[in-house]
């Protein structure tokens, strides 16, 4: 997930109006207490949650001591890093090896640039303008950086009742659309990418904040190539939707409910790799196919081809780990 931080010195009312309005992650300011009178955000500052030369560092490349000064404290928190001609060479050096590089920008091309550095782009953005369109361009740019995950067509194998148990229904605080969904899998080395309820139904009415996504134990991918179990999904917390072509975005959790219901096996393979789902047997809940369509787990055949992600087996409190797992 892309930080998008609001350079707000000296104050600016409007702008850090638009920037809370925008879903800014943090706003840098000389006194936090005027951004506590509009709304609650993480303020950098002298006296706000995190501070200057403590959490997070500014350092401007000039040369290679500077950049190797921004590399060193980047081991300690965010390290903000300006460019007087905005060069990309440092970036990519310092995109390279570590994970906590901000880049400061004027706009929302120099935003682009740096989110797009060596594929994985700079951890955040931090922008200092005078136009308020700008900052909503910007949180534009930054919200549709979103990670890639790559799909592959899963030939499916084995589709079997399994009899009775609890599932999960992830609803979010996001109006999700056709072609994506939530990727989910009885492992964590590979998941199957499970619909929202946005198709008309004659039983029931779309729910497009919603995917019934599995049974209580299995795992979902989330931002950053973590998982959570299931069951363990609670409001406020950020899942991953990903699109049919493989590019994501992120989603609040609004509410989870946990209902007993009918449950169905679903196993494929792609290759070598095998992926299984226990999802609930019912007509609405549906997978996807390589070209975006949904298909119903009760028309769903042996034979079709459904897309489905294959990651590192072997998770640690959902990050995954270098140690002997077997999951079967």
């Amino acid at each position: 997930m892309k930080q998008f931080w609001v350079d707000l010195r000296p104050w600016r009312k409007d702008l850090a109006t638009t920037a809370l309005e925008s879903g800014a992650d943090a706003l840098v300011v000389d006194d936090a207490e005027r951004v506590r009178e509009l709304g609650r955000v993480t303020t950098i500052a002298e006296n706000g949650d995190l501070v200057p030369g403590k959490d997070v560092f500014e350092v401007e490349i000039v040369d290679k001591a500077s950049e190797e000064e921004a590399l060193r404290l980047s081991r300690q928190g965010y390290t903000i890093v300006r460019t007087r001609d905005w060069t990309v060479i440092p970036l990519e050096n310092l995109v390279a090896q570590s994970d906590r590089i901000v880049a400061a920008v004027a706009n929302a091309g120099e935003a682009r640039v740096a989110l797009t550095v060596l594929e994985r782009g700079v951890a955040g953005i931090l922008l200092a303008t005078d136009d308020p369109a700008e900052v909503r361009r910007v949180a534009k740019t930054v919200a549709g950086a979103g990670e890639e995950v790559p799909l592959v067509p899963f030939e499916v194998t084995r589709i079997v009742p399994v009899g009775m148990g609890d599932r999960v229904c992830v609803d979010t605080c996001s109006l999700l659309a056709d072609g994506e969904g939530m990727l989910v899998g009885n492992t964590s080395s590979a998941f199957l990418m499970v619909h929202p309820e946005t198709l008309e139904n004659p039983y029931v009415a779309p729910r497009p904040f919603r995917v019934n996504a599995g049974a209580v134990h299995a795992y979902i991918l989330l931002p950053g190539g973590k998982t959570a179990y299931l069951a363990d999904l609670a409001v406020g917390d950020k899942v991953l939707v990903a699109e049919h072509t493989g590019t994501t975005h992120d989603a609040v959790v609004g509410r989870v409910k946990i209902e007993r219901r009918p449950l169905l096996l679903v196993e494929a393979k792609a290759g070598d790799a095998t992926v299984s789902l226990v999802l609930q047997n019912a007509e609405t809940i549906r997978l996807v196919r390589p070209d975006g369509t949904a298909v119903s787990v009760a028309a769903l055949a042996v034979g079709d081809t459904v897309l489905g992600s294959v990651a590192e087996g072997g998770r640690h409190f959902g990050v995954a780990v270098k140690e002997t797992i077997l999951e079967k």
